[in-house]
């Protein structure tokens, strides 16, 4: 069993869409981010970083538990763990490991500034808009472009894949544009959010 904690945020999605893929059973530990949950001591006792997600793994190597927190590193575990949606050698997994980072360092934190600087900051920023904007519409290209190549990110259905959907869904619900020109991305978007695993995940936690 895997105590899975999380909430309704992209990076903590990509967790609850692994498990169900794998089909491994999970328990489902709701922190409210509205609340500052993150912050509280007990969930500090597990991820003193106060993010979300964090996996305990309570039949982890060698039967001992294993407490893990950063969302990159939780779906190389389980997908090393379940034998799944990761090659174990070869340029496959080097290609999947690729997209993976790709997700982490440009995807994750390009979408979550743009959101921040229109959405959150105190004062409009028209510099830091029109950077991020521009980040955001250069991130996308890339990606569909590679779409336009190969069915998913890394050629097969991968762990890529499973990082960058919930990131792709929360830009087309908070209405970037230009998603039109981008047919390749469109039609990814709508193979991966097809699978009844990410349907399934991308609901975790129940509201």
């Amino acid at each position: 069993m895997i105590d899975l904690y999380t909430w309704t945020a992209p990076n903590a999605q990509k967790i609850s869409i692994m498990l169900e893929e794998i089909a491994l059973p999970y328990a489902v530990h709701a922190i409210d981010l509205t609340k500052e949950e993150q912050h509280g001591a007990a969930y500090l006792a597990v991820n003193p970083n106060g993010k979300v997600p964090a996996i305990v793994d309570r039949d982890g190597p060698d039967g001992a538990a294993l407490t893990l927190t950063e969302s990159g590193a939780i779906l190389i575990y389980l997908a090393e763990k379940s034998g799944v949606l990761l090659s174990r050698t070869g340029a496959a997994r080097a290609d999947a490991l690729q997209w993976l980072m790709f997700q982490m360092s440009a995807v994750g934190p390009t979408f979550h500034d743009a959101y921040h600087f229109l959405a959150l900051a105190p004062e409009r920023t028209p510099h830091a808009i029109d950077y991020f904007m521009r980040e955001t519409a250069r991130v996308l290209g890339l990606i569909d472009a590679q779409l336009g190549r190969r069915e998913y990110l890394a050629g097969d259905y991968s762990i890529a894949d499973v990082a960058t959907y919930p990131w792709i869904a929360a830009a087309i619900g908070s209405g970037v544009p230009g998603m039109a020109e981008r047919p390749s991305l469109r039609r990814w978007y709508a193979t991966v959010g097809a699978r009844p695993a990410v349907q399934r995940g991308m609901a975790v936690p129940a509201s």
